[in-house]
């Protein structure tokens, strides 16, 4: 008969094998704990036993009689219990005498008296204590060691062994002996070295470490995959111990480690793999791949953690236990690693804990030390110029806005100041890219039917597919980037509003106000009649210093000049304000602030020409040039430069330039109100002693301008100077770095010769005359002999 069964496959033996295995080592496994259960009960009573019979002594003997009479009471209220109507009485007698006989059972053992000895009712004390038996002093137990059991057919047996007794006077002399061969090696001199070995020896260790230090950083940088191990030993040199050069080394390290991130860090960030990604089998490449990322992730936390310890015992004034860097090297080792997360926060804005490095870099800027807090202001200033996504500047100014609402705004001007570096402005005034660049156009179907065979037809819907996905992904882009520059602003102004209404008189007014001055434009036109109202209320409280002033004045102008120019709001009185704060401005080396004033001067009339009078503009033109005339040369400069603009801007402003008055009154210069000082009446005579300033570019400004500043002919200026702006002159001629623009010529050497043999030929020639006329009694004109004196000495 033909066997039908069918052969199982080898798929379902290795299944089959596999559960079969299973199922032995379950037993096996239970086996083995059923065992062990079954030991330690053995071993639990063992103990007990052995406990018990350690615990057990023998009673003295009064207790022992006290125990026996207690007993018979009991059972003779027992017996009373009983029914004795079953017994016989011959029983019950024979019973009684019988516990009267039965001495033996109360006798003490230990006693050599016989039996019938009548007792004493006296007995001592001293007596009844002897005749408690006594232990007789036997050796001590040993300590037994519990081994493997062993089990047969009876079961199983325990297996113990002596624990071995050390001689404790013997480990006593061996430790004495070793006690003194210490004290013996303690007692020879050390080697003291003098101060050029002990320099040298650090200078070698220092050597060997930098070495290390370089031998593992080349490792990691050529090979990041295959040594990424490595940055946990060049670490690890951040606990350096040696006292002699654990300062060095550890701010050679935190500098090398950051080098290192620097270099090695993927442009992205690295997420945390999921419970499903683990889980699925990925090819070795991928898997080395996840490998290094996990520890360049890792190492790069503890590294930053490191750095933020170092800061945090500096700041706190920690020493550790260990005593290897004095509180005073802290200082310098915090100054690094604040430096290491400056470069950081810089150049790696995308990769993973960025948001931690903001919330310890943020804090510093307003740190007492001033090197620290100018590390921050650069990093900060660094990273709003290159942030172009928006990402980074939103979680600075978050931070910064927390700052300042947590510390009750006593913090540092210059924490504000740094948001003038955002890119917010350049990014708003461009238009959207969506509206300056026209939309793709595609093709049809009937020009693609004409001009396109089969397959170009295909190829060409495939391409215009993908060129619409990059469209949308580029407008998805644009519109995330919008949402966070709007974010970004939003929080910008709510600092800035709630330092006007609730702090004043803080020492962040300025920066708040500088702010303003930049950012105006972008503020909703909701708000400007209230922020108007508040900046006039500012200025006419007299309580800001002029520069302040300055700045409210330009805010205000600002945003008049972009949406505001729908609002009827007359500024005149920001007008009279800037006219009669000209005269105020500081002279000196500090003349920054005429910077603010030209900014103002362009807004408030090159771009609002129309809403400006006459009388005013000439106003303005009189006093600026006598400004003029204190102020250092670039200033000048650019006052001239905003007078040509005003000459050039408004009609008939070559009145000054002429000597006849036009019309009644008499020009009043202290007079603050610009509408009513009569400046058409007076002439730029200012001019013409500018015409001899020491400044060349002062010199040829002045005389444009008396020639009524005209755009071509032998009167008008180099095309460098008539295409600049004013501000722009400003800086330029800028003397910040104690230099003439342009340097003066040197004197030739002989030049020099010939004036000290002209002044020596002089003093001889004056000394001559002087003695004759003096013995002579005609005495001459002064003014007459001092000129004979000079021209018989120049002949």
């Amino acid at each position: 008969r033909k066997n039908t069964k069918r052969v199982p496959s080898f798929r379902k033996l290795l299944r089959t094998s596999k559960i079969k295995l299973d199922n032995k080592l379950k037993n096996k496994q239970y086996k083995q704990q059923s065992a062990a259960k079954k030991y330690r009960k053995e071993q639990k009573k063992l103990r007990e036993a052995v406990r018990d019979a350690i615990a057990r002594k023998p009673f003295p003997l009064e207790e022992c009689k006290k125990r026996q009479v207690a007993e018979k009471w009991e059972e003779e209220e027992e017996e009373d219990a009983l029914p004795l109507d079953m017994m016989d009485e011959d029983d019950l007698k024979l019973m009684e005498d019988l516990a009267q006989k039965a001495s033996f059972l109360t006798r003490d053992l230990s006693s050599s008296e016989p039996v019938h000895v009548k007792k004493r009712k006296h007995e001592s004390v001293i007596e009844k204590y002897e005749k408690v038996p006594r232990r007789m002093q036997t050796e001590p137990e040993k300590e037994l060691i519990h081994l493997l059991p062993i089990k047969d057919k009876g079961g199983i047996i325990p297996q113990t062994r002596e624990k071995p007794v050390l001689n404790v006077a013997q480990d006593e002399e061996e430790d004495t002996e070793e006690m003194e061969e210490a004290e013996d090696f303690n007692e020879e001199p050390l080697p003291v070295l003098t101060p050029e070995e002990m320099a040298a020896q650090r200078r070698q260790m220092l050597q060997e470490r930098k070495v290390h230090i370089a031998a593992l950083a080349s490792a990691i940088l050529s090979e990041p995959d295959n040594n990424i191990k490595k940055l946990k030993e060049l670490r690890a040199m951040l606990m350096e111990q040696d006292p002699n050069v654990a300062v060095i080394v550890r701010k050679l390290v935190m500098v090398s480690l950051m080098e290192i991130f620097k270099d090695i860090a993927p442009s992205y960030k690295i997420r945390p793999l999921t419970e499903a990604e683990k889980a699925t089998k990925v090819k070795k490449e991928t898997q080395k791949l996840r490998e290094f990322e996990e520890g360049l992730v890792s190492q790069y936390k503890f590294y930053l953690e490191n750095l933020e310890q170092t800061i945090k015992d500096w700041k706190q004034r920690k020493v550790k236990k260990s005593n290897v860097i004095s509180l005073k090297a802290y200082k310098g080792l915090a100054e690094i690693a604040v430096k290491c997360l400056c470069e950081l926060l810089v150049a790696l804005p995308h990769f993973n804990f960025h948001n931690n490095i903001i919330v310890l870099i943020v804090p510093l800027m307003n740190d007492a030390s001033k090197k620290i807090s100018e590390l921050c202001f650069e990093a900060v200033k660094k990273l709003f110029k290159q942030d172009k996504l928006g990402y980074a500047s939103l979680g600075v100014v978050k931070v910064i806005s927390g700052l300042v609402k947590g510390r009750n705004y006593d913090v540092r001007p210059e924490v504000l100041k740094v948001f003038l570096h955002l890119r917010i402005k350049e990014v708003e005034l461009q238009k959207d890219s969506e509206d300056i660049a026209p939309k793709k156009k595609f093709m049809t179907y009937k020009e693609k039917r004409k001009n396109l065979s089969r397959m170009q037809r295909k190829w060409k819907k495939a391409e215009e597919k993908l060129e619409r996905e990059l469209l949308e992904a580029e407008a998805s882009e644009s519109k995330e980037k919008k949402l966070k520059l709007a974010k970004t602003l939003n929080i910008v102004f709510v600092t800035y509003f709630r330092i006007l209404k609730k702090a004043q008189k803080s020492p962040l007014l300025p920066a708040v106000l500088e702010g303003l001055a930049k950012f105006a434009h972008l503020i909703n036109v909701e708000f400007f009649d209230d922020l108007l109202i508040v900046l006039h209320s500012l200025i006419a409280s007299g309580g800001l210093h002029y520069r302040e002033s300055l700045h409210c004045i330009l805010s205000a102008f600002h945003i008049l000049s972009g949406q505001g120019d729908v609002l009827n709001i007359d500024p005149m009185k920001f007008y009279t304000h800037l006219y009669k704060t000209l005269l105020s401005l500081h002279a000196g080396r500090t003349n920054d602030d005429l910077g603010i004033v030209l900014q103002c001067l362009d807004v408030m009339f090159a771009k609002r020409r129309k809403q400006v009078s006459q009388q005013r503009a000439l106003a303005f033109l009189k006093r600026l040039s006598t400004l003029a005339l204190h102020v250092l040369p670039n200033s000048s400069v650019g006052i001239l430069a905003t007078n040509r603009v005003l000459m050039q801007t408004f009609p008939k402003m070559d009145l000054l330039l002429d000597n006849e008055s036009q019309g009644s009154g008499v020009y009043i210069p202290e007079l603050d109100e610009p509408e009513h000082c009569n400046a058409q009446n007076t002439a730029l005579w200012e001019l013409h002693l500018l015409q001899r300033h020491y400044h060349p570019t002062v010199q040829k400004f002045a005389a444009h301008l008396i020639a009524g500043a005209p755009t071509e002919g032998s009167g008008a200026i180099s095309l460098d100077l008539s295409q600049r702006p004013a501000t722009e002159l400003f800086e330029a001629y800028s003397m910040r770095g104690m230099t003439f623009n342009p340097p003066v010529a040197s004197v030739t050497p002989r030049r020099k010769d010939t004036f000290s043999q002209m002044d020596s030929f002089i003093d001889e020639e004056l000394n001559k005359q002087l003695q004759q006329h003096m013995s002579e009694t005609v005495v001459h004109k002064p003014l007459d002999f001092a000129k004979d004196l000079m021209e018989s000495s120049l002949s």
